[in-house]
């Protein structure tokens, strides 16, 4: 064999890894949109589709797309990268490739930790782009207003347009007090608060631009949501390839079973198909969505909060402390979402269900046009018998070749006539 990094195997696996991550991005990305939309208010699956398809049309369906391939091809590699080192680890020494549940479940939440701090910013320009296609677009330009008519809100509030009608009413209260200012109207355009209206900043909607949101919320607004997004990964990467382990290791055991003579080693049974390895991937993803989907919405709901650099730096001034218990605190999750953070969840396992199984199947479907060589299974697709860990091996019964050595041993021992 040649380098790794160098020979065509490895770039057999590097296109079809692209391939089918691509493949299941596409594919999924409509559902997607819905769930992130229906996540944020309480809408059913037709009203979010009317709103969408008045506002945006057919092309709403794809919003964002271009960040959520970006954002899953480095993420998807870390995961499934991370999990093979990790296992390869767990497999070293021993005389088997065996892997335990727990050791793939370990493995496949230090696999989602690493996964979520690279998707993190990507996924929240992709939801803010997914948020914005349900809102009708506007006919001016909300740049050229801010800067005319107040230019400090221009550079702490981008992109947004006070509210008129709340701007005036506030004057005319304050109108009937005696002003010792002589420019109150001046004085009031230097306070955004005032000039929000009801004192909320943007919606995200009108903050989905990389430059708007390092320029209103700053660098670390990129990773916002990273708490309940790596608690959400986590979750899934474990169950996610914990599941998938039991149910290969089950398949296997059912062709061994049905074997004549029994092989010895569970990995002597033959690869599963790609069919059922495709099918028992979505199953998989079902089941991880469903663990995490709590973690999810909370996740979304995080990324979708605008907070000004002003409003960030007053907290750290006050030492504002985050409200919630202390797992809440932990994991990310706001007070405000305990009675929404189920919403969604049969979309978001359809999701991931259906994105596992065109996953692995785009991949077996794209290695061997990608690499003339027949390429072995991953590492995480072989396991040995659960059974192999205790050192019992399957009863294998003789065969005739095996009566012929016994036959040879014995005729040798015996001395000659």
């Amino acid at each position: 064999m040649g380098k790794p990094l160098g020979d065509s195997v490895f770039a057999g696996h590097a296109a079809a890894g692209v391939a089918a991550i691509t493949a299941s991005a596409v594919a999924v990305h409509p559902l997607d949109t819905l769930s992130a939309t229906g996540s944020q208010q309480k809408m059913g699956l037709g009203q979010v589709v009317d709103r969408l398809m008045s506002a945006s049309g057919p092309a709403g369906f794809y919003s964002g797309i271009g960040w959520s391939v970006l954002g899953k091809l480095p993420g998807l590699g870390a995961r499934f990268g991370t999990y093979e080192l990790l296992t390869a680890f767990y497999k070293d020494g021993k005389e088997d490739n065996y892997v335990s549940y727990s050791e793939a479940m370990l493995a496949g939440i230090a696999a989602g930790a690493v996964e979520s701090v690279l998707c993190t910013p990507f996924e929240l320009l992709k939801l803010r782009s997914q948020v914005g296609s349900v809102k009708p677009m506007k006919a001016t330009d909300p740049a050229n207003i801010t800067k005319v008519a107040f230019p400090l809100l221009s550079k702490l509030l981008p992109g947004y347009v006070p509210d008129i009608r709340v701007w005036n009413s506030s004057v005319s209260l304050l109108s009937n007090l005696s002003p010792k200012h002589p420019d109150m109207m001046g004085a009031l355009k230097q306070h955004p608060w005032m000039l929000t209206g009801s004192g909320k900043p943007p919606l995200p909607s009108d903050v989905q631009v990389p430059s708007r949101v390092i320029a209103l919320e700053g660098w670390g607004a990129l990773w916002r949501g990273l708490r309940p997004g790596m608690t959400r990964d986590c979750v899934f990467g474990g169950m996610f390839f914990s599941t998938w382990q039991f149910i290969h290791t089950a398949m296997l055991t059912w062709s061994a079973v049905n074997m004549n003579p029994q092989p010895s080693k569970l990995e002597e049974a033959g690869p599963v198909s790609p069919f059922a390895s495709s099918l028992a991937a979505g199953f998989s993803g079902v089941v991880a969505a469903a663990a995490s989907h709590t973690f999810d919405t909370a996740k979304s709901r995080s990324e979708c909060t605008v907070i000004p650099k002003y409003i960030a730096m007053e907290r750290r001034l006050l030492k504002w402390k985050v409200p919630g218990n202390w797992i809440e605190r932990k994991t990310g999750i706001s007070p405000a979402d305990r009675n929404v953070l189920f919403r969604g969840i049969g979309q978001r396992m359809a999701r991931s269900g259906f994105a596992s199984f065109l996953l692995v199947g785009s991949y077996y479907f794209a290695k061997p046009a990608s690499n003339s060589d027949a390429l072995p299974p991953p590492p995480s697709l072989t396991v040995p018998p659960p059974w192999a860990a205790a050192g019992v091996l399957l009863p294998r019964q003789p065969t005739t070749h095996d009566h012929g050595n016994e036959a040879g041993k014995s005729g040798g021992n015996q001395e000659p006539t």
